[in-house]
C-alpha cells in the first residue's frame, strides 16, 4: 500500500474506497498510533513530497496553473515543495538537486526546454511530469516521461486562420525567435502553415522577433520596428498575451487604433488581458484542466495505477474586441 494512500486515510480524504480505509485504521489502531497531525506529520516525514520547478518567474500563465497544481497536490496527500528559476536556468539540474535534497517521489516542471536528451534526463530519478510543454524537439521516448500542453501549431494556426476568414491579407507576427527549438518555432510554424493553405504569401517584413523573450518592453519595441518599416498590414498575432498587451500600446502610440486600423489575437487567455482596452482576442490555454492533468498523471504513476502519458489539450477562444472583420 503506497503512502499517499495511508496519508489519505489519515487525514480522512474521501477518495478512498471503505474496504482500503478500513484496512488502514485497523493497523494504526494495532500499532497505537493516532490519526491527527502528529501521524500526518509522520507519514509526510517518508519523502511524501512532490517537487515542482517553475521556469520562468514572470510568466503570468504559471500563476494560474500553480493555484491547481497546489490544490490537486494536497488532494492526493502529498507536499508541494516549489522552487521558482529564471527563464535561462537548468530545469533538469534544479529538479535532480530538489529530488536529493527533500526526498521526492515526483516532479512538475512548469515550462523547460523542448530538446531533452535522454542522457540529460538520466539525472532524474523519479517520475517527472512537463506541464505546458513537450519534448517535441528532443530525443525523449513518448515511454520515458510525461507531458501535458496544448498544441501550439495547431493553436497558432486556429489565430491566424480566424483573421484571414475575418478577411486580413497581410499579417503581421510578433514572437521571440523562429528557430529557437521551442514553442515560439512550434507556433511560428503554425503562422507559416496557415498563411500558406490559404494562399498567403510570407513575408519577412511583416515578422519581428524579440531574441527569444516575451517581455513587454522588448515586444513593444518589435512592434515598433514592424511599424516603422512602412509595410501595409492590417492584423497582427503575437505568440502570448502579454506580447498582445504591448503590441496594442505600441500602435496605439504610432496612431494605430485597435481594431479599426489594425486587429490583434494571441495565445494565452491570461485574466489581465480581459482588462485592456479594447479587450484581447486570444486562444485561452485551459490551465484548470493542464494543471488537474499534470498531477492526476504523476499521482497514477505514484499510486502504480499508471504510466507515463501525453494529452495534447485544445485552446479556446476568447472573444474580445481587438479583432474586426474588413
Amino acid at each position: 500500500m503506497s503512502v499517499s494512500t495511508v496519508s489519505r486515510v489519515l487525514n480522512n480524504r474521501p477518495d478512498v474506497s471503505d474496504t482500503v480505509r478500513r484496512r488502514v485504521l485497523s493497523v494504526v489502531e494495532n500499532e497505537g498510533y493516532i490519526p491527527n497531525n502528529s501521524a500526518r506529520d509522520l507519514v509526510r516525514a517518508q519523502s511524501d513530497s512532490i517537487g515542482v520547478v517553475v521556469r520562468g518567474m514572470g510568466n503570468l500563465f504559471f500563476s494560474d496553473l500553480l493555484k491547481t497544481i497546489s490544490r490537486e497536490i494536497d488532494r492526493g496527500g502529498y507536499n508541494m515543495v516549489l522552487r521558482f528559476i529564471d527563464s535561462d536556468a537548468d530545469e533538469v539540474k534544479t529538479g535532480a538537486i530538489l529530488e536529493r535534497e527533500k526526498k521526492l517521489r515526483g516532479l512538475l516542471f512548469l515550462g523547460g526546454r523542448y530538446d531533452y536528451t535522454p542522457s540529460e534526463l538520466s539525472l532524474i530519478g523519479v517520475p517527472y511530469v512537463c506541464c505546458s510543454y513537450a519534448n517535441s524537439f528532443g530525443s525523449l521516448r513518448e515511454d520515458e516521461y510525461s507531458s501535458v500542453t496544448i498544441d501550439d501549431h495547431a493553436a497558432a494556426y486556429r489565430a491566424v486562420e480566424k483573421l484571414i476568414r475575418l478577411g486580413h491579407r497581410r499579417i503581421a507576427i510578433l514572437l521571440p525567435s523562429c528557430n529557437d527549438r521551442s514553442v515560439s518555432e512550434l507556433r511560428y510554424n503554425g503562422y507559416r502553415a496557415a498563411l500558406r493553405d490559404y494562399g498567403l504569401e510570407f513575408d519577412s517584413l511583416l515578422m519581428a522577433e524579440t531574441g527569444g523573450c516575451f517581455e513587454m518592453p522588448e515586444s513593444y519595441a518589435g512592434m515598433c520596428v514592424i511599424i516603422d518599416r512602412g509595410v501595409d498590414f492590417s492584423a497582427v498575432f503575437t505568440l502570448s498575451d502579454t506580447m498582445a498587451i504591448a503590441a496594442m500600446k505600441a500602435l496605439e502610440d504610432r496612431g494605430r487604433h485597435v481594431p479599426d486600423d489594425c486587429s490583434v489575437i494571441a495565445i494565452d487567455g491570461l485574466a489581465v488581458s480581459e482588462y485592456v482596452t479594447p479587450t484581447l482576442t486570444t486562444l485561452i490555454q485551459p490551465a484548470e484542466e493542464m494543471g488537474r492533468e499534470s498531477v492526476r498523471i504523476l499521482l497514477d504513476i505514484l499510486d502504480g495505477h499508471g504510466q507515463n502519458r501525453h494529452l495534447r489539450l485544445k485552446a479556446s477562444v476568447r472573444e474580445g474586441g481587438s479583432v474586426r472583420q474588413i
